[in-house]
């Protein structure tokens, strides 16, 4: 079995919309953390120098929000209010939804703003198939070449309605991309709206959360990697944060004897 990494960095060395700050306090330092903590909390005196090097351990704190690098939104993540009910947090999504057949779509000449249900179903003949009940559906747009500059959440492609409708009505719960955003950027979605009035052009693929529950896969990486459109195994497990709508994931594909079988 070969395992392909689908999963974007987090690293607060490139550009984000929502900055990433990473402060690290080296081995050293949490050497010299722990004996003032000892001291101060607990009365136990400890010199660090005993230890090797005088080191402990080194401690990462990051600042981010649930949708830097790859992650899964919930379905509370697109409203208070569904018609099916109350939307589930992240925390609160079966796990079987996340270790599943994948489908990868090949999207990379579409232009930025969305694609339709017509398109996808071309797509499908090109797999040999469409996709079966609880796959997971990832779009493969290439964006992920633009990922930490400005025009990663810019120029790329999304899905309009009729296409997130499509996945859902086959029976789809996940639904990927390598992009920033399963809908068509912010900009391009706004001056549609300004252009026709239309307020389904706004968020189509997030909005369809509110009728139906699924979650969606963003900021995916290396869908050029997978080997075939389909017959590979997709683990997106994310994060459980309790009341969040979204949780950070590391996808990946496994391809091989322990893959999921392309047979019906």
């Amino acid at each position: 079995m070969r395992i392909i990494d689908l999963s974007t960095t987090i690293d607060a060395g490139v550009w984000e919309p929502n900055p990433v700050v990473h402060e690290i306090l080296t081995p050293a330092e949490g050497a010299r953390h722990m004996a003032e903590g000892m001291s101060k909390n607990w009365g136990v005196a400890f010199d660090p120098a005993e230890l090797p090097d005088g080191e402990l351990l080194s401690l990462d704190t990051l600042t981010l929000t649930t949708h830097t690098g790859t992650h899964v939104d919930a379905p509370s993540h697109y409203g208070t209010r569904a018609a099916y009910g109350t939307p589930r947090d992240i925390g609160e999504m079966p796990l079987d939804w996340f270790v599943r057949p994948g489908m990868v779509l090949d999207l990379t000449d579409a232009p930025v703003g969305t694609v339709d249900a017509g398109r996808l179903r071309r797509e499908f003949d090109r797999a040999g198939r469409e996709p079966r009940p609880l796959d997971i559906v990832m779009l493969h747009t290439g964006a992920s070449r633009l990922a930490g500059t400005p025009k990663y959440f810019t120029d790329f492609t999304g899905l309009d309605g009729s296409a997130t409708n499509l996945l859902l009505d086959l029976g789809v719960r996940v639904i990927g991309t390598d992009a920033f955003s399963l809908d068509a950027p912010f900009a391009y979605m706004i001056e549609k709206f300004h252009e026709t009035g239309d307020r389904g052009v706004l968020w189509p693929a997030h909005f369809a959360g509110r009728e139906r529950e699924y979650c969606q896969i963003e900021r995916l990486a290396n869908l050029e990697a997978l080997p075939a459109p389909t017959g590979f195994t997709v683990s997106c497990l994310p994060v459980k944060i309790a009341r969040a709508g979204a949780g950070w994931a590391r996808a990946v594909a496994l391809v091989g004897e322990a893959a999921e079988p392309d047979a019906a």
